[in-house]
């Protein structure tokens, strides 16, 4: 995301001529900006589903005049006579228009101004002080350069942030005083000490060394969403069932379901922010007299949002259900897409001898995510403000209800690589669309077919389902005369 930005199309307004000039503006989502003759005058800037339905209520004639021929007063907004330049880019998804509309918003009124309108507030993320002499664990919504490292995050919320750190804090004891430790012998302590649920440094109870082990074993259960924790136990229980203790095996099993328990409190989202990666697939928007067999790829890297790099299709085998109820293992083979046997071929980046080359689906994946790499890297670092509108942009989007969220979103793998082959897929089922809806029953038909129950007696699997006449096996016999 960058300060410079320009929409993609401008056309001149003139009030007598509105409606030939609103059929040149397409009719699906976008963003556009109204502006007037001056320049230093401030525009109206928004997004829109219908983008000329919208222009059209904006610019329409006013509802009704007076004697005179004059504008009566209206509630609504009527720009008819105030703008001489429309501008707007058409986008594809919600996603892409909240994208768009930032970078214009920041590139019109300031990076401060844009916050405020957009209602950007900065994530809720954990910090764990590895630098400071005594570490704690504490929840806020402030990034700092130096601590990105140390952050974890982004939380949909304050509430969602506090109840994970204290599920996990329950796991150590580490401090969760608030205040600048100076260490005595006769200091007083607090609850947790009392309920021996802090290693009490503020009383010298433990050395430095000690804490700060401790320290390290909280820094990597939040770096690996507790998958450290949970090895080291599953060792430990391992070893007692071979040496037959299997009440330590017990107690070390439920301390597992305990660990567990924390772990499953956080998004597989939350991770260091210095190390947030992630490949957002969207809808791409429709270009006129053309068959559209792409996604739009964007991805979130080195704390901005870049894109969007359009992904092919073509040559990706995807299922797509043929209802919303759900697909049957038989009926999956009849739904795959046909896979042309000549593979399209796209100019060679690789080999300078050849003009032309085939590449494979999972090739131009690797291009696109290369190439948004390295507009990510060409960028640069982005500034702690920018990346918090980043995040704020991002989890406004990730955190909604699954049945809300349009599009798909991947994580890199353990070792840092994409998954290639789940990219592919997803971008398959955003091309071919929701599921469609399961067509009505005819009842009456329906009770004149015979029916049979399969999965009798299995709880929440039994089917009662119709049986379709079988097929006449006659079929009648071919001569040598008939082939000829």
């Amino acid at each position: 995301m960058s300060t410079a930005f320009n929409f993609d199309h401008r056309i001149e307004f003139f009030p007598s001529n509105a409606e030939e000039i609103l059929r040149g503006v397409p009719a699906g989502a976008g963003v556009f900006a109204l502006r007037g003759e001056r320049e230093g005058d401030e525009p109206y800037l928004t997004r829109a589903a219908d983008l000329r339905r919208r222009l059209r209520r904006l610019l329409a004639p006013p509802e009704a005049v007076d004697e005179l021929g004059r504008p009566v007063l209206s509630k609504r907004l009527n720009l008819r006579e105030k703008v001489r330049w429309i501008e707007w880019t058409r986008t594809g998804s919600e996603f892409e228009s909240a994208l768009v509309l930032y970078c214009a918003a920041r590139a019109t009124y300031g990076a401060e101004e844009a916050r405020r309108r957009l209602r950007l507030y900065p994530p809720y993320f954990l910090r764990v002080t590895m630098t400071h002499e005594h570490p704690r664990v504490y929840s806020t919504n402030r990034l700092s350069k130096r601590a990105l490292a140390e952050t974890f995050g982004p939380f949909p919320s304050r509430a969602a942030a506090e109840r994970y750190c204290d599920a996990v804090l329950d796991l150590f004891k580490l401090r969760r005083c608030y205040e600048d430790l100076q260490p005595y012998p006769e200091h007083p302590g607090c609850v947790y000490g009392e309920m021996k649920k802090c290693m009490e440094p503020c009383k010298v109870a433990c050395s430095s060394e000690e804490y700060a082990a401790e320290a390290q074993r909280v820094f990597r259960f939040f770096a690996t969403s507790g998958e450290s924790m949970l090895a080291e136990i599953a060792e430990q229980r391992e070893k007692a069932s071979e040496a037959m203790d299997f009440e330590e095996a017990a107690a070390l099993h439920k301390q597992w379901e305990r660990v567990k328990a924390a772990s499953l409190l956080v998004d597989e989202l939350v991770r260091p922010v210095a190390e947030l990666r992630a490949v957002v697939l969207q809808e791409a928007a429709p270009r006129e007299g053309e068959k559209l067999e792409e996604a739009a790829v964007f991805l979130l890297e080195r704390g901005r949002i870049v894109g969007l790099e359009p992904l092919s299709t073509l040559g990706v085998r995807a299922v797509r259900e043929q209802t919303a109820v759900g697909s049957s293992l038989f009926a999956q083979p009849l739904m795959l897409a046909a896979v042309p046997l000549d593979e399209p071929t796209y100019p060679s980046e690789t080999t300078a001898s050849t003009k032309t080359s085939t590449l494979s689906p999972e090739d131009r994946a690797r291009g696109v995510l290369q190439r948004l790499a390295e507009r990510a890297d060409s960028a640069g670092e982005a500034e702690i403000n920018e990346r918090c509108d980043t995040l704020s942009l991002f989890r406004r989007w990730y955190y909604r209800p699954e049945k809300q969220r349009a599009g798909e979103v991947f994580l890199p793998n353990a070792d840092g690589a994409w998954p290639i082959r789940r990219i592919l897929n997803g971008a398959a089922r955003i091309m071919l669309g929701p599921p469609g809806e399961l067509q009505a029953v005819d009842r009456e038909a329906a009770k004149n077919l015979k029916t049979k129950v399969i999965h009798a007696g299995r709880e929440g699997v039994e089917r009662v389902v119709p049986v379709l006449p079988k097929r006449s096996r006659s079929r009648k016999s071919v001569t040598p005369g008939d082939i000829a």
